[in-house]
């Protein structure tokens, strides 16, 4: 964040502070907002001088880092939508993707992500969404409404990023059950399905993709099941206990994970764990354990053996709510 450097005492005088006009503002500031409040041209080119604020635009004036993703939306001339204003929100992102950037259906002027001057041009490295005054008109400079974002991200992205990103929604309170009824009826209808997907209880990014992952294979998935006094991440076809960690290794939690794994065995469940970079960048080595697990325990599973694909329009038959268990014989 820039920072407002000491001026002399020559010209402190009643200077108006432009940079704490911007942060009241959020962080970025309309030329006419800091007019409003008092300042005039020399108060702007004094503060973009010495470095208190930089422009993001012709007329546009921010105390965020240029490189941040939220500046170089304003730069070419709207704002974040779809995954790039989920990520910039600190939402459940797996990987990098271009710049999603919403503008009117009139905007012209547009510019390059990284230079103010320089036209548009390619859009490499930008994806534009022009939108109607009923999108405009909602969030903030910044993003669109978090309800538009999720919508993009409904239409634009594939299954297992889409279910992330209203998982995380759902699980932090960004929308409640509402919000998301709305955002339902907002998608084309072939896009629907998704309601049967998501799940706000899912506490985790990796949580997130192993679940959908697994629907997918026609895998029926439990999460959150209670043994005990403890939670099993999730539960495959009944029969395996999978536990994904998402930390590091700590001494302090060495004894407890490796008594719920006892724990887990003991309610008749055949423990797994996986960690979050495997479920990132190993899915494929983890998915062979997994199908080696369940071969050896089919006899004892129970409901859906997994041996059939779901079709992602379709979804799941049902979720089934979690339940105890109890030991399986």
């Amino acid at each position: 964040m820039f920072r407002p450097s000491s001026g002399s005492s020559d010209d402190a005088g009643a200077m108006v502070d432009v940079h704490e006009l911007v942060m009241e503002l959020g962080g970025l500031a309309q030329k006419r907002q800091l007019v409003a409040r008092g300042a005039q041209d020399f108060d702007l080119t004094r503060a973009v001088r010495r470095g208190e604020v930089t422009r993001a635009r012709q007329g546009w004036y921010t105390t965020v880092e240029e490189s941040e993703p939220r500046v170089r939306a304003v730069r070419v001339g709207g704002r974040l939508t779809g995954i790039s204003a989920i990520a910039d929100w600190g939402g459940w992102v797996l990987k990098d993707h271009p710049l999603q950037v919403s503008v009117p259906r009139n905007a012209a002027r547009l510019r390059s992500q990284w230079n103010r001057r320089r036209p548009l041009g390619t859009r490499r490295g930008v994806r534009l969404h022009w939108d109607h005054v009923a999108v405009t008109e909602q969030g903030t400079n910044w993003h669109v409404s978090i309800v538009e974002a999720l919508r993009r991200v409904v239409v634009d992205e594939e299954l297992e990023t889409a279910v992330a990103a209203i998982d995380w929604a759902l699980h932090t309170g960004r929308i409640d059950a509402f919000d998301f009824e709305q955002l339902i009826l907002t998608v084309p209808q072939h896009k629907r399905f998704i309601r049967s997907w998501v799940d706000g209880r899912c506490e985790s990014l990796p949580e997130s993709l192993a679940r959908t992952r697994l629907r997918r294979r026609g895998h029926r998935v439990d999460i959150q099941v209670p043994v005990g006094a403890k939670r099993i991440d999730l539960v495959v076809n009944g029969t395996i206990g999978l536990e994904i960690n998402g930390k590091q290794f700590h001494a302090h939690t060495f004894e407890e994970d490796h008594l719920k794994a006892i724990e887990i065995t003991i309610a008749g469940f055949h423990a797994m764990s996986v960690s979050a970079k495997m479920v990132f960048t190993q899915w494929d080595i983890f998915l062979r354990g997994l199908d080696a697990a369940l071969a050896l325990h089919r006899r004892r599973a129970f409901g859906n053996s997994g041996d059939f694909a779901i079709s992602e329009r379709a979804g799941p038959k049902s979720r089934a709510r979690p339940r105890r268990y109890s030991r399986i014989s």
